[in-house]
């Protein structure tokens, strides 16, 4: 059976909307989506189209969305369109509009440097963590059969709400000059209802690295899936 995927990409280029999208296109079509691809998120007010969409994959980091933008995805997820994303394209967008990040359910605050790489204006704010799957990942259709992994990455503290239900998380250990005096756990990727729609993120995915590596493209492939009507 035909299903239809909506992409909507753009904003800051550096998370490379185009090539981390791209990445997943031949899998999407593989599964029997017809994918469209837009590069702004205007397509959101028109409920007539977005009334087409099992599902919708988001990278548009910061960039913004008008009202009427942000009220026709509500709508249409809340009418059981599935939404799913990775990294900044997800919990990083449209930073003003309060009625999005209600949806996602979390927001990026802040990837913090290695202690030791702290000042240097000549490195990325990585850090190495690993991903842990937690009690419930290991009956869900996402993260069945996973099991921990090591990144190398961009390590995102997120605010985020109870009604996540957090498949993988990590910690983020304080070191020499890092303001918070504790082990803080933060989550990697996690499932929310949101009417008669689901919804899938992981603040995994910075770079195309990191979107290739085995665990990751499964874990976003399963969560996409999931997702989708």
């Amino acid at each position: 059976m035909t299903r239809q995927c909506l992409i909507v990409r753009g904003g800051w280029p550096g998370h490379d909307p185009v090539g981390s999208t791209d990445l997943f296109v031949p899998w999407l079509e593989g599964q029997g989506f017809v994918v469209d691809i837009e590069d702004t998120p205007e397509v959101y007010a028109d409920a007539h189209a977005m009334a087409r969409y099992d599902l919708i994959v988001q990278s548009v980091t910061m960039g913004s969305a008008t009202v009427d933008e942000v009220a026709g995805l509500r709508a249409a997820v809340a009418a059981g369109a599935g939404f799913a994303g990775w990294h900044g394209g997800i919990i990083d967008s449209f930073r003003s509009a309060t009625d999005f990040l209600q949806l996602t359910g979390a927001q990026f605050a802040a990837h913090p440097h290695a202690p030791e790489d702290r000042g240097r204006g000549d490195v990325e704010a990585y850090r190495r963590y690993t991903v842990r799957f937690t009690d419930a990942a290991a009956s869900h259709p996402i993260t069945q059969g996973l099991t921990d992994f090591e990144v190398h990455t961009e390590q995102y503290w997120v605010l985020d709400d109870g009604l996540n239900d957090v498949l993988a998380d990590c910690e983020l250990i304080p070191g020499r000059g890092d303001e918070w005096a504790r082990t803080v756990t933060m989550p990697v990727a996690w499932t929310r209802q949101w009417g008669q729609g689901r919804i899938f993120a992981t603040t995994l995915g910075h770079t195309l690295d990191v979107l290739r590596l085995p665990q990751t493209t499964t874990l976003i492939e399963r969560g996409m899936a999931w997702a989708a009507r």
